[in-house]
């Protein structure tokens, strides 16, 4: 289903001559050969780490560590993506979202098998991520029917979208259900902001900031939890979670008198079309060289994969959002693939977790998940 208030890229103030018009469209609508996660895979693996620790080999980086069973913890996170379609196409996308991605859309009826398996297990979060989850035709309903179950809900918001004809009373809904919004900003000054996700982003996203505070949230209320994430903005791991979190506060404060409660650093993955933009500046070869020198062994405990089931618009299931974007669906222990709407949470607990090189990317340094630092 289109989305009948999606922003075109001239009134999100990208650019829109014919050489930025082919830059912000997804890898798919170009038919790039990164569209294909396959290929996506095959060039991480060509790329020569042999002289590196574990030799680049992810599961024996694992092995060696004590892990000889990688297998999952107790559920605990929904985490839901309920399309592909956004309002943005940002360079760093690793779900190669965007306007035109408007056949991946979550339909009711896989929302309410969504929802049937959520019953069926003890988890306490539902976390919704797209694309822009709030352009899903659906969204509203999933959100109430989670609040109703007595879930924390989470939105990954992109910020634009909620100045969008139609969404401009999200941040006042938002607060009236307790959701907590976590809320894409690679980075507190324009400029860096703004080479990633295209020209007038930043000045939007401090004006739906502005909203979100206006709405309660960014005050520490614990039930109007305003949490920033920040992706680097070149070939490079995220600093420090705690200090940047300070600089961010006291340079969101004094220049726009803006705030928030938290911020979360997010290691971006050599996927996508991040991926894209690492071999275009030559930069593949020397970032997958980091992840792999940075492995953290005390980040393992606490990877996303082992608490979370990952579910994509179509009901199919993942062990994250990462492999889930690589099509690495999750399996059954007797080799049959996952899928929302026969979920079974007791065979789903004794699967064995996926894993690749793009895997080095939530244990290099800190480590990095959809909530942040691990370490």
């Amino acid at each position: 289903m289109i989305d009948s208030a999606m922003a075109s890229p001239a009134s999100m103030g990208i650019a829109t001559s014919p050489q930025e018009r082919e830059k912000v469209l997804s890898l798919l609508r170009r038919r790039s050969p990164l569209a294909d996660p396959k290929q996506q895979l095959a060039d991480l693996n060509a790329v020569n780490l042999a002289d590196k620790p574990h030799g680049g080999d992810f599961g024996q980086a694992i092995a060696t560590s004590g892990w000889s069973n990688f297998q999952p913890a107790n559920l605990d996170i929904f985490q839901i993506n309920i399309g592909k379609l956004c309002n943005m196409t940002c360079r760093h996308c690793h779900v190669d979202s965007g306007p035109d991605r408007t056949k991946e859309n979550m339909d009711r009826e896989t929302v309410d098998a969504c929802l049937a398996a959520l019953d069926k297990t003890n988890a306490t979060t539902v976390d919704l991520t797209g694309g822009a989850p709030e352009m899903n035709p659906h969204f509203r309903y999933l959100v109430d029917e989670c609040i109703k179950r007595g879930k924390h809900v989470i939105d990954r918001c992109n910020l634009t979208v909620l100045l969008l004809p139609g969404r401009e009373d999200l941040p006042q809904w938002f607060a009236e259900r307790g959701v907590e919004v976590v809320c894409s900003l690679p980075h507190y000054r324009k400029r860096n902001t703004d080479s990633q996700r295209g020209d007038g982003t930043y000045e939007k996203s401090i004006e739906a900031l502005k909203l979100l505070n206006g709405a309660g949230y960014g005050k520490g209320d614990p039930k109007r939890m305003l949490t920033l994430m920040s992706n680097p903005v070149g070939a490079f791991l995220a600093g420090n979670q705690d200090k940047a979190e300070q600089e961010w506060k006291r340079g969101l404060e004094r220049n726009h008198g803006v705030s928030f409660d938290r911020l979360i650093s997010l290691n971006n993955m050599p996927i996508s079309r991040y991926l894209e933009w690492l071999e275009e500046t030559d930069n593949l070869q020397g970032y997958m060289e980091t992840l792999v020198n940075a492995f953290n062994p005390a980040t393992i405990d606490g990877l996303m994969c082992r608490n979370t089931l990952s579910i994509s618009w179509d009901g199919r299931v993942f062990d994250c959002d990462f492999n889930q974007m690589l099509d690495m669906e999750a399996l059954y222990p007797d080799g049959r693939p996952l899928n929302i709407r026969d979920f079974e949470p007791e065979a789903f607990a004794q699967r064995q977790i996926l894993t690749g090189r793009h895997c080095f990317g939530c244990t290099a340094g800190s480590g990095s998940s959809c909530g942040g630092s691990i370490e």
